[in-house]
């Protein structure tokens, strides 16, 4: 995963990301897209290799619109099985390196009450992260780029109205470095799933799915035991509070259409692309 220093680039990233996926842009030369960036040729393309590990022209195939399509074909994971959706217990899931618990049933329906809730801004490399916590693990992270700070803040608060809101970033740092693989060795990042039973079994499924593949949300549904259920899943992984780390990002239609994504089409695209070109596919 990228460091969290290279989202000083955020905005910078984001505009050339947009440039390079317009029908204008597939035909811009480096020096071209660096210009428009108002930096030299070298510089652009040390900070954007920087932060996706390929060139801009290499990225840009990651970001076509066909490129759901081809994952969706090739990198396909079914979530047959109980063992492969996590059901069991916790586990090391693929790549993600967490660690996960969930709410109990009268926990949730209590909405908060009585739980501490830490928050923070912390960057990212997908811009500005809001990142909650309790003592027991990381349970809410949103991205604020093409939402907004305040609608972000307000979404995920909105989410356990009864709890007590705590500014603490000092706190929430470790998991924050943790959940953007920047804490050394790698510590499991501890995930506390604050959600209805349903919604959890959908997030748990997620979970599963590694780095640089997809499944749609009919597999979820299959794997969870409810196929008839699609579009709940679909409304269930739209409010999947741990964004990134619970890659709703990778559940996309069975057309191979991206599907909505709750902070952001343009966000879902960079992350899935992102780990594209992580993975080398």
């Amino acid at each position: 995963m990228t460091d969290p220093e290279n989202s000083y680039y955020w905005p910078l990233i984001r505009r050339a990301i947009a440039r390079l996926d317009s029908p204008e842009g597939r035909t811009l030369t480096l020096e071209d897209i660096a210009r428009e960036m108002n930096l030299s040729s070298a510089h652009f393309q040390r900070v954007f290799s920087r932060w996706a590990g390929v060139s801009p022209k290499r990225f840009q195939q990651y970001l076509r619109l066909t490129h759901a399509k081809t994952l969706l074909r090739d990198r396909f994971t079914t979530l047959a099985t109980a063992d492969a959706v996590g059901l069991s217990g916790n586990s090391r899931l693929h790549d993600l390196f967490v660690r996960w618990e969930a709410m109990s049933p009268g926990e949730f329906a209590r909405k908060g009450d009585g739980l501490t809730i830490f928050w923070g801004w912390f960057d990212s490399p997908f811009g500005p992260a809001l990142v909650m916590g309790t003592d027991r693990g990381l349970c809410g992270l949103g991205f604020a780029a093409e939402v907004g700070g305040e609608a972000a803040m307000a979404d995920l608060r909105a989410r356990w109205p009864s709890a007590r809101f705590v500014h603490d970033a000092a706190f929430l740092r470790p998991m924050a470095m943790s959940a953007f693989g920047a804490a050394p060795g790698r510590d499991p990042t501890p995930l506390f799933l604050i959600g209805a039973p349903f919604q959890i079994k959908v997030w748990e499924a997620l979970l599963t799915i590694p780095s640089g593949h997809v499944t749609t949300y009919g597999e979820i549904a299959q794997a969870i035991g409810s196929p008839k259920a699609v579009r709940a899943v679909g409304t269930a992984v739209g409010r999947n509070p741990v964004s990134w780390l619970i890659p709703c990002h990778r559940a996309l239609r069975k057309t191979g259409g991206l599907g909505g994504y709750h902070w952001g089409l343009a966000v879902k695209r960079a992350m899935l692309a992102h780990e594209s070109a992580d993975t080398g596919l």
